[in-house]
């Protein structure tokens, strides 16, 4: 009894309970692959040449990749539903320390997350044609709306305006072309807002066809 008892096999250690291959590699390569190709398209040739927003690059290539490795961990991992969603809501707690991202930027980074969700925790039951339909009409969707149908993007701007004697509705003509003589933008229409007259200046928010003007700075506001 003592000497079976010494020569039985002992249970290997918990570290060492790993394999050091497996043929699910093929299937992270694939996905990993097709979902790079659509984040690609999407990022570089779809928001890019408009925006021409470099850290935004970097940061839904980074949010994208990420993303699709932790699902494609976690489908792996016997949690239960609580603790899927509680990992997820990192996304909703971690804030960046800086200027609020505008809706269009936002928009981009849950269709980047969005993606990145469907392409890694997509199961045998979907087919490979079923789910490039769902990548392709995501990016012919995309394409459709910033390219053919919402060409003309009107962009706001909030200025500060020292001529209040022009702010009454009867002069709303002669004060449009004023702030279009000041700033060079061909100025579709604009709101009055905050007056104060103990300093004479009003808040002015104009608005604007971007590709309409010489320049632009779409992003402040």
């Amino acid at each position: 009894m003592l000497l079976d008892f010494i020569l039985a096999p002992k249970p290997s250690p918990d570290f060492l309970d790993f394999f050091w291959f497996k043929e699910d590699i093929y299937s992270l390569l694939i996905r990993l692959g097709v979902n790079l190709f659509f984040m690609t398209i999407i990022i570089r040739y779809l928001y890019y040449p408009i925006t021409t927003r470099k850290d935004y690059l970097f940061t839904y290539y980074l949010i994208g990749i990420i993303t699709f490795f932790i699902c494609f961990s976690l489908r792996k991992l016997d949690i239960d539903t609580g603790m899927g969603l509680g990992l997820f809501a990192i996304f909703g707690i971690i804030r960046y320390r800086t200027d609020a991202i505008e809706i269009k930027e936002m928009t981009y980074l849950f269709l980047i997350i969005g993606l990145s969700v469907i392409n890694s925790l997509a199961s045998k039951k979907i087919s490979l044609i079923e789910l490039g339909t769902i990548n392709i009409s995501v990016v012919a969707l995309t394409y459709g709306l910033e390219y053919l149908w919402l060409v003309k993007h009107l962009t706001r701007k909030t200025i500060v305006y020292e001529r209040i004697d022009l702010i009454v509705p009867d002069k709303y003509e002669e004060m449009k072309t004023d702030l279009e003589s000041r700033t060079g933008l061909s100025i579709k229409k604009f709101d009055i807002g905050r007056i104060d007259f103990l300093n004479d200046t009003a808040q002015v928010r104009i608005y604007y066809y971007d590709d309409e003007q010489a320049f632009s700075d779409y992003h402040n506001e």
